[in-house]
């Protein structure tokens, strides 16, 4: 098979997935959907109140896992037996067990171990899903970051530690910026995923945007036009999360040689093709 057979087979394939998909969305958006209903100011005002909790919960549970999966990672790397065991198990807990799981310990069995009444949380749902996000995605985060640390060189370390670093600063000064270089593409990934794991949420009654969805399908038996305001929502969030990693990795990227070649080629030519 020639290199231009295989080219031109892919986008054959590639154009005939797009039309098939475009012309159902097309079919979809002009038979199924009720605009009447998309516009109504009562639907929109619900899905916005979702919307803007979901961010919150989103926002705040990102800062907190990214955080403390830089903590986990550290831990997995650690010299000390006993720490490092504790983070391998730690990891393998919140990544072997479903993420629905550990959002029913942390919703309905944490309140059971207070007397019946005497739990001290009285709207204990978005607290939840926030812990039960955390917990779950700093799991990822931390083996993100260990392999980030892996694939530092060795010698970086010799070095630090050869000119008097001690190795807590030498993994502060060298070893993690180029570590969070290395695993800032899947720690993005993680957080596009903990985007779209919200939508879980709703099986502990937190008022999200899948939970709209359910309500207005139970009133209105309109699956189709609910599932766009839903569709269009997420997408908002990851589509700006997608950005917000592009723009993090090409800022990581200023130190590495592609970076410094591009900046050069840039510098290097004026307008008129000549020196800059």
């Amino acid at each position: 098979m020639r290199d231009r057979f295989v080219k031109r087979l892919g986008e054959i394939a590639a154009a005939g997935f797009l039309v098939a998909v475009g012309g159902l969305l097309v079919w979809i958006l002009s038979t199924q959907v009720n605009y009447t209903l998309l516009a109504s100011p009562l639907i929109a005002g619900r899905f916005a109140e979702a919307f803007l909790l979901v961010l919150r919960i989103v926002v705040i549970s990102s800062l907190l896992s990214v955080s403390f999966g830089v903590l986990v990672g550290l831990g997995r790397i650690s010299t000390s037996a006993v720490t490092g065991r504790i983070a391998k198990g730690y990891v393998e807990f919140f990544r072997g067990t479903p993420l629905l799981f550990q959002l029913f310990v942390i919703f309905f069995g944490i309140p059971r171990l207070w007397e019946t009444g005497q739990f001290p949380i009285q709207n204990w749902a978005v607290p939840a899903a926030i812990i039960g996000l955390t917990l779950n995605h700093a799991a990822y985060v931390g083996e993100a970051i260990r392999g980030g640390i892996s694939a530092v060189p060795d010698g970086q370390m010799e070095a630090a530690r050869s000119l008097g670093m001690s190795r807590v600063m030498a993994l502060r000064e060298v070893v993690l910026p180029q570590a969070w270089r290395n695993a800032l593409a899947a720690i993005g990934n993680d957080q596009i995923i903990l985007v779209k794991d919200t939508s879980l949420l709703t099986v502990i009654a937190v008022p999200e945007i899948m939970s709209v969805f359910r309500n207005i399908n139970s009133n209105q038996l309109d699956p189709w036009t609910p599932l766009v305001w839903v569709c269009v929502l997420y997408l908002a969030i990851t589509m700006s999360m997608s950005q917000l990693v592009n723009g993090l990795e090409r800022r990581s990227n200023w130190g590495s040689d592609s970076g410094m070649l591009g900046r050069l080629s840039r510098g290097s030519s004026g307008p008129d093709g000549g020196d800059g």
